[in-house]
């Protein structure tokens, strides 16, 4: 097999998506932990308050969850298994919503 010299100049394009040379990887995926800021006004000189419902609003996000898991490297199966559990938490979770005992 013979190659041209214009054949040398282009990087070669395999098939994958992520190896265009046009391309700096595949995009990423959005989902509720992508990057939104989190902002908190103070009124007058209620810095306490304020720093109370930053504390507040972080952990209804779950960065601090987040920051904790993605400490160490997650394998595969154990996010399945993760994520699993949190779904029966979450259906647990509305099932004592929706079903309340008289």
């Amino acid at each position: 097999m013979s190659y041209n010299r214009h054949d040398m100049d282009q990087p070669r394009f395999d098939g994958r998506p992520d190896s265009r040379p046009d391309r700096r990887g595949p995009p990423r995926p959005r989902n509720e932990f992508d990057l939104r800021p989190l902002e908190v006004y103070v009124d007058g000189d209620s810095v306490e308050r304020a720093i109370k419902v930053l504390k507040r609003k972080i952990a209804e996000e779950g960065i601090l969850r987040e920051l904790k898991r993605r400490r160490y490297f997650e394998k595969p199966s154990e996010r399945k298994k993760r994520k699993d559990r949190e779904a029966l938490r979450r259906k647990r979770k509305s099932e004592r919503r929706v079903f309340r005992p008289a």
